[in-house]
């Protein structure tokens, strides 16, 4: 009980049932992820890696250094994984994909585990999908948050997004928002986002956005 009122997912969904409108972000993330291919060359699932602000990181594993040694392993973080990638469901993981124009739908996710390190957690997990999805034109990949309640981010550095086992001559093209509308969204108070029409899907005019095109 104790680590689901600690996952920042479990309370995120609490937040959002009881307030839809909440968007300024309370919550921000710095993302990777990779785009995971079958020896046929049809997608199978996204790996994500996803590094908390260190306010959050450091609320989240308060108490969890059960043998006080003074280092919060992920052994000691196993149980805040489980709970974290399970909550997670209910907003499809903040993954929205397309493979050929098709809308992608996703699989219980595996491999969870939580790393801390340097004041920061980072939340490692394959998504897959249920059934491999033929992305030969397009794949198209977002990262958001439609209520921007969490404010994702895709790291800045060139493996922020990897291709595994992608088919020969595939081309990568990866999209941020641009500094001033960070700026202008990330100034904008509670109270303007509680009066905003379409406030629930504010987090897609944010998207990270990540296109690969295959021959």
């Amino acid at each position: 009980m104790r680590n689901a009122l600690l996952s920042l997912f479990a309370a995120l969904g609490l937040a959002l049932a009881a307030s839809p409108a909440l968007a300024h972000p309370h919550v921000w993330i710095v993302a990777k992820a990779g785009i995971v291919y079958g020896p046929d060359g049809r997608v199978v699932a996204f790996d994500h890696d996803w590094t908390f602000d260190k306010a959050y990181s450091a609320f989240a594993v308060q108490g969890l250094d059960a043998n006080g040694d003074g280092v919060t392993s992920s052994e000691e973080l196993a149980e805040l994984a489980k709970t974290n990638v399970e909550s997670l469901a209910e907003f499809a993981w903040f993954t929205h994909a397309k493979a050929n124009g098709v809308r992608l739908g996703f699989a219980t996710p595996t491999d969870a585990r939580l790393t801390y390190q340097n004041g920061e957690l980072t939340l490692h997990f394959r998504l897959p999908l249920p059934t491999s999805a033929k992305a030969d034109r397009a794949l198209v990949l977002d990262l958001y948050d439609p209520t921007f309640f969490v404010d994702f981010r895709l790291d800045e550095a060139a493996d922020a997004v990897q291709l595994v086992g992608a088919p020969k001559g595939c081309v990568l093209k990866v999209g941020r928002p641009k500094p001033a509308e960070l700026a202008s969204a990330q100034g904008m108070g509670e109270a303007a986002f509680t009066g905003l029409t379409g406030a629930l899907s504010f987090g897609a005019t944010l998207p990270n956005k990540v296109l690969v095109a295959c021959p």
